[in-house]
């Protein structure tokens, strides 16, 4: 994407306000918001004009699938010229609006959204708009084409194998950044993804301190989201964990019922819960926990929390050089805190502890056949009991109060645990290979 098209965008925006005299917001064709601007006028300071749906959408950069449905009831998916949507106090919505298609060769790409008022801009005016409305359209299909390309050369770097053949992908990615590939870098990701379809990814312009994105395979039939996120230094990592919270929420609006609806924010079009359709009516983990709530995800802390996904930071590299090892360390901190829930829903690579190792560990690593008739469903309390007094370092007291049972009741289970596996808990080898069973059967 290149790195003034923020800056057209929002020129473009501010030619339409003073063209038409009031407000303008430009949002793409998933609602997501992409410039604003408040034309200076005595008018435009009434209350009226910041409604709590405009309000909120540009606070927030978010549109709901509600709004987003109620707005397309009105035609404007299909519409090539403007489109006049009448006022809605009841949904929040207190001033109309004037919706200006953004197309480009006949497919619609965005919407300009205006304050309708009285008299209102005229048909000489609005037709002018449009023209502008067009050279947007011609700049959104140029950033689409950008982006896609970004998205195919970091994709490429990711599943090259080590050697020429990624040498020469990173070598192409570094010349479609340009002077982005300098500096401090890190990889987040977010997996698993729940679209499969990588047209259903966030724009990078929507995501903090983003520079690239694409969509890789997670497992045998899901998908995992890759970022790639500018650092001010590698040892600030609050910008990659501001942009994983925000793929999270993301992520859990996506599962919440929006399916292959928009992603992103909203704009002039406004989000607010409740919207009718037309026809009913017009660091560590506090750090963590900080940049999932500064994004607004709500769901629970543990790894995926209620969205079922997680996300994961690589250590962060200058340049481009080491972005596979970066991507491996992001995917292994992500699959940590789908595995342990105090590691999410952002887990750094850096805080994984021994995860760190078992998750280098290969598949056919993944069950020692003599912890195997442990982890059979019928023995599932066994192994957590063993797992929790492994994790209390063979300390019965501090395992019986935070399991919740007698002490007499945890020595009965260890003996369980050592008929069935063989295994003697007082030999510190044994306990080893047991505590790494149990921790690598949770990936």
């Amino acid at each position: 994407m290149a790195a003034d098209f923020k800056g057209d965008y929002q020129e473009l925006v501010d030619e339409i306000s003073e063209l038409l005299g009031v407000p303008a917001t430009l949002e793409n064709r998933d609602f997501e918001l992409i410039a604003f601007g408040a034309y200076d006028s005595e008018g435009d300071l009434d209350p009226s004009a910041l409604d709590p749906v405009r309000t909120r959408s540009i606070l927030t950069r978010r549109s709901t699938a509600t709004v987003r449905a109620w707005f397309e009831g009105f035609g404007i998916t299909r519409a090539t010229g403007p489109v006049r949507i009448p006022p809605s106090p009841e949904a929040g919505v207190y001033r109309g609006r004037i919706c200006l298609p953004v197309r480009h060769r006949g497919v619609v790409l965005g919407y300009v959204w205006l304050l309708d008022g009285d008299p209102g801009p005229t048909d000489a005016q609005l037709a002018a708009a449009m023209e502008v409305a067009g050279r947007i359209g011609a700049l959104l299909a140029d950033e689409a084409e950008a982006g896609a390309g970004l998205s195919r050369e970091l994709r490429a770097v990711l599943t090259a194998e080590p050697g020429w053949q990624q040498d020469m992908a990173v070598a192409e990615l570094r010349t479609a950044l340009g002077p982005r590939a300098d500096g401090p870098l890190t990889l987040v990701c977010v997996a698993p993804w729940p679209s499969p379809d990588p047209d259903d990814a966030p724009a990078a312009r929507t995501i903090p301190h983003a520079t690239a994105l694409c969509t890789l395979p997670w497992g045998a039939s899901q998908q995992s989201l890759a970022l790639l996120v500018r650092l001010r230094a590698t040892e600030v990592t609050a910008p990659a964990l501001a942009a994983a919270g925000r793929l999270l929420k993301e992520a859990e609006g996506a599962r919440g019922g929006r399916g292959g609806a928009a992603f992103g924010g909203g704009g002039g079009a406004g989000s607010g819960a409740g919207v009718p359709a037309p026809g009913n009516a017009a660091r560590g983990a506090g750090a963590r926990a900080a940049a999932a709530a500064a994004a607004g995800f709500t769901g629970a802390a543990g790894g995926g929390g209620g969205a079922g996904c997680a996300a994961g930071v690589g250590d962060a590299r200058i340049g481009l050089a080491g972005l596979g090892a970066v991507w491996q360390e992001a995917a292994a901190a992500t699959r940590a805190a789908l595995a342990e829930p105090r590691f999410g829903p952002v887990a750094e690579w850096a805080r994984i502890g021994p995860y760190r190792l078992l998750t280098a560990l290969p598949p056919q690593a993944a069950h020692d056949p003599v912890v195997g008739p442990l982890l059979s469903p019928a023995h599932r309390e066994l192994a957590r009991t063993a797992e929790v007094y492994l994790d209390c370092a063979g300390q019965a007291a501090r395992t019986a109060a935070e399991l919740g049972i007698h002490r007499q009741t945890l020595y009965y289970r260890l003996s369980r645990v050592e008929q069935l596996t063989g295994l003697d808990l007082d030999d510190g080898e044994d306990r080893l290979l047991l505590h790494m069973a149990l921790k690598r059967a949770r990936l």
